[in-house]
């Protein structure tokens, strides 16, 4: 019965058992947790991206609508300059001809 071991060396084994779980369980903890901070970067950044590729489409959105204004603006001015600068240099072009032929 020498290898029997006595109650307090089992207590003392048990310690040293719980003790080793303890130390275990907090390096599984930190494990995790870089895994989760990992995967909360990535996600993060994939959020980030998303944003940024939306705000991309936006912007070349308004600068396409910007572009078709100012063609816009300027067809209007071609149109206002046929309509009204044209019949009254016709309307001049007249007068001269017919003050001319009539002198």
């Amino acid at each position: 019965m020498p290898d029997d071991p006595t109650t307090g060396e089992v207590v003392r084994r048990l310690e040293d058992v719980r003790q080793d779980l303890k130390e275990d369980l907090h390096g599984v903890v930190a494990l995790v947790n870089q895994k989760v901070d990992a995967e909360i970067l990535r996600l993060g950044q994939q959020a980030q991206d998303e944003r940024h590729t939306a705000l991309v489409g936006r912007v070349a959105k308004l600068e396409e609508q910007a572009a078709e204004k100012d063609r816009q603006r300027q067809t209007d001015r071609r149109l206002i300059f046929f309509s009204l600068v044209v019949p009254v240099l016709l309307l001049a072009i007249q007068l001269y001809n017919a003050n001319k032929g009539g002198s």
